[in-house]
C-alpha cells in the first residue's frame, strides 16, 4: 500500500462488505493500522452480519441495515473500551463480516458402519450418506466456537468440519435414538425429518442451522432388508387369506414335481397339497361361520398370561395380580423384558399398556 493510500485510510469512515461471494462465509474488514472514526458509517447487507471484536473479545453485532457508529449503539464495545459520555475520539476494533446466506448441495456420509441393536433382528450394521444445507444465524457463536479470526473462512474449510460433527451426531442419534430399524430400510423421509430435528438440537450451539438434511441411502445386507420387509407386510397381512395363497400358489409346483420323480410321487404330492389346501378351505369356512354368529354363549374370556425374561432365564406364567405384586416387591422393574400372547416381541415392561399403570401405582423406594 502506498504512502497516500496509506494517508487517505488514516481514519476509515465507511464499513462494509460490498463484494459477498457465495464460496465466502467470514471476511474481516481490511485496514492498515487504520482508526474507525466515531459516527462512521456501517452497512450491513442482506444475508449478512457485522462483528466487532476488541482485543480478541465479541463486542457489538450487527444485523442488515445502516448504522452511524456511536457509543449509543455499541453498548458492548464502549464498556469495553471504558468510554466517557461525549467521547468522540476514533477507535480501533477488528470488524469482521459474516455471511448467513445458505450453503447448499453439501455432502455427508458416516466413515465406519453404525451398530444398531432392535429387538426383533439382533445387532445390526449400517452406512448412510447423503445432503444437507446449512447457514449460520448467530455470527458470533459461529465465530467464537468455528471459524476463529482469520481473515477469510469458506465453505471448504468448514467442509470436512461440519462432515465429522454431522457424522458423529447421525451416529449417536440413531444408535441411541431407539429409531424402528424399518425407518432406515424404507422411510428415508421421516428418517431424514428425525435426525434434522436432533441435529439441530446440537447445533444451535455452534451459530448454525442445518436448513435441510437428506439421507440418501442407507446400505445394509440384502437378506436383512428382505427380512425387514417380510416382516412388515406381515404385520398388515390377513394370516389366514396368505395361507390358502400360499397353497393354492403350490399347486402348479406339486404338478411340476410328477415329471421329475415319477407320476406317483406326483399324484401323492398332489393329494397332500390338496388335503393341505382342504384343511386351510375348512378353516377359512369354520371362521367365517364363527363370525356370522355364535349359536350358543361365548366361550369365558381367559386371563392375561405374562411371562419375564431376566439375564437370558424365562419364567411364568403370572397373572396380572401377580405381575403387580412383583412390581411391589421390585422383582420387576420398568427395564424387565415381558411378553404375552399376542406380543411380536419381547419388551419392556414400563411400555406395555396394562403393565405400565402398575408402576405409576407402586411408591418410589424410601432413600
Amino acid at each position: 500500500m502506498s504512502f497516500f493510500e496509506r494517508l487517505r485510510n488514516e481514519f476509515i469512515d465507511i464499513i462494509d462488505w460490498p463484494n459477498q461471494d457465495t464460496d465466502t462465509l467470514v471476511w474481516k474488514f481490511p485496514r492498515y493500522d487504520n482508526e474507525i472514526k466515531m459516527n462512521a458509517k456501517l452497512t450491513v447487507r442482506e444475508a449478512q452480519q457485522a462483528v466487532f471484536i476488541n482485543e480478541g473479545k465479541i463486542a457489538d453485532v450487527y444485523m442488515p441495515g445502516m448504522y452511524t457508529l456511536q457509543t449509543q449503539n455499541m453498548p458492548i464495545l464502549s464498556t469495553l473500551k471504558g468510554w466517557k459520555y461525549g467521547f468522540e475520539s476514533p477507535f480501533k476494533a477488528d470488524v469482521f463480516f459474516v455471511s448467513t446466506r445458505q450453503a447448499i448441495d453439501q455432502k455427508w456420509g458416516t466413515k465406519n458402519a453404525i451398530t444398531l441393536s432392535d429387538d426383533r433382528f439382533g445387532m445390526i450394521e449400517i452406512r448412510a450418506f447423503g445432503t444437507y444445507a446449512f447457514k449460520v444465524t448467530d455470527a458470533g457463536k459461529f465465530l467464537k466456537e468455528i471459524a476463529g479470526i482469520d481473515r477469510e473462512y469458506t465453505t471448504e474449510e468448514i467442509e470436512g468440519q461440519l462432515k465429522s460433527i454431522i457424522s458423529t451426531r447421525f451416529t449417536t442419534a440413531a444408535g441411541g435414538g431407539n429409531i424402528p430399524i424399518e425407518k432406515f430400510a424404507s422411510n428415508l423421509d421421516g428418517l431424514s425429518t428425525m435426525i434434522q430435528e436432533k441435529l439441530n438440537a446440537d447445533f444451535e450451539a455452534y451459530g448454525l442451522l442445518i436448513t435441510k438434511f437428506l439421507v440418501e441411502n442407507v446400505s445394509m445386507p440384502e437378506d436383512l432388508k428382505k427380512e425387514i420387509f417380510e416382516y412388515s407386510r406381515l404385520n398388515k397381512i390377513d394370516m389366514q387369506k396368505l395361507t390358502q395363497f400360499r397353497v393354492a400358489d403350490s399347486i402348479p409346483i406339486a404338478a411340476a414335481n410328477e415329471s421329475i420323480a415319477g407320476l406317483g410321487a406326483g399324484i401323492g404330492a398332489g393329494i397332500g397339497v390338496g388335503n393341505m389346501m382342504a384343511g386351510a378351505f375348512s378353516q377359512a369356512n369354520a371362521a367365517q361361520q364363527q363370525s356370522a354368529g355364535p349359536s350358543g354363549p361365548p366361550p369365558l374370556a381367559q386371563p392375561v398370561q405374562y411371562f419375564t425374561g431376566t439375564d437370558g432365564k424365562q419364567a411364568g406364567p403370572f397373572d396380572p395380580g401377580q405381575v403387580q405384586q412383583m412390581i411391589q416387591s421390585g422383582a420387576i422393574r420398568r427395564d424387565t423384558l415381558m411378553w404375552k400372547a399376542g406380543m411380536p416381541a419381547w419388551a419392556a415392561a414400563e411400555s406395555i399398556g396394562d403393565i405400565a399403570s402398575f408402576f405409576s401405582a407402586t411408591p418410589p423406594p424410601l432413600n
